[in-house]
């Protein structure tokens, strides 16, 4: 049996534990680089059964499907398959299982870590101070500390909920909303349930971590946008199409808040045009929430758990469990 592992970009699979353990099971082919072409694609996962996909570099359409008639589980790193046509999958009787929970303490830690980080450079100025620097200059603007600022966190999942633990290390005072909150599980984070109109106007700083969906696309418009202070910050780590952004770009160039420090956007890679280009009051980073040693630890685990339970005939995980029937001779160890 044959394991391919796409998209190993950051060269890590390779030496990890997790597929040390596949490889007593199977022959595990990781690739690097990206395939040149589809054709190149079809050929790396013709007659594989089990591939490991990282996160979302390679999509699978409807048509792929129908010309790997061998696969039958995709083991997808992250907590979502946006870029999977699920239902194809499942006519196709290919099975999806997501590879990312690990231990609790550390769980979207790496999103968190880079949150913090985020609100310390868009506040402090350190990028700007940076390229001062570099320039010749030698800038003294006035930063803003975290300490005992308000912290109002959109979503208190897997990473809003790190975030919160690190944020009382500044002493912040933590607001929490989503659309599934109640005041007792904003009380067990340690936060203070609010509506999100609240929310958005009683705090210093407001942090993204609602997963993205028809409910929550586009769910940060103009008009809420300008519920917040002038004097307050905008981060967003979770997803860009929660956030307007043309309407965000025009807030930030009228100082309507202070700034704002996001690491995901609409289109990725980031247009080269794209106004947040131009404007000092940004801090922008290339959806670095998720690409750490530690995630990928935590992916290189999980895939090879989720895969031996699925070769064991536990199919618990399984996304899609209607894909099961369309292929009933499956896999077993």
């Amino acid at each position: 049996m044959r394991i391919v592992v796409l998209d190993d970009f950051h060269c890590t699979y390779d030496s990890s534990k997790g597929i040390a353990r596949l490889r007593e099971l199977a022959d595990v082919i990781i690739y690097t680089d990206a395939p040149g072409s589809r054709a190149e694609l079809v050929e790396r996962l013709r007659n594989v059964p089990v591939v490991i996909a990282n996160r979302e570099r390679t999509r699978f359409p409807a048509d792929l499907f129908a010309e790997l008639p061998k696969l039958e589980l995709l083991c997808n790193t992250g907590g979502h398959a946006y870029h999977v046509d699920l239902k194809a999958a499942t006519e196709a009787g290919v099975a999806l299982v997501l590879a990312y929970s690990g231990d609790p303490a550390t769980l979207g830690l790496s999103t968190a870590e880079l949150t913090i980080a985020l609100m310390m450079a868009v506040m402090r100025q350190i990028p700007q101070s940076d390229r001062g620097i570099r320039n010749g200059e030698w800038q003294l603007p006035l930063g803003r500390c975290l300490y005992g600022k308000t912290l109002g966190l959109l979503g208190l999942g897997r990473v809003g909920a790190q975030v919160a633990r690190l944020a009382t290390a500044f002493n912040m005072r933590l607001l929490a909303w989503s659309q599934n909150m109640t005041p007792e599980r904003a009380a067990a984070a340690g936060a203070e349930y609010r509506a999100l109109d609240d929310l958005l106007a009683e705090s210093d700083v407001v942090s993204v971590h609602v997963a993205l969906s028809d409910r929550t696309r586009g769910m940060l418009d103009e008009t809420r946008l300008r519920k917040m202070r002038r004097t307050a910050y905008l981060v967003n780590t979770s997803r860009g199409a929660i956030v307007y952004e043309n309407a965000l770009a025009r807030l930030l160039a009228e100082n309507a808040i202070a700034g704002a420090a996001l690491d995901v956007f609409v289109s990725e890679p980031l247009p080269a045009a794209h106004p947040f280009t131009q404007l000092s009051n940004v801090v922008m980073t290339s959806h670095l929430g998720w690409p750490t040693d530690l995630t990928y630890d935590t992916f290189s685990e999980d895939c090879a758990r989720q895969i031996g339970k699925y070769l064991a005939g536990d199919y618990s995980a399984v996304q899609n469990p209607e894909s099961l029937i369309r292929k009933p001779n499956r896999l077993r160890l």
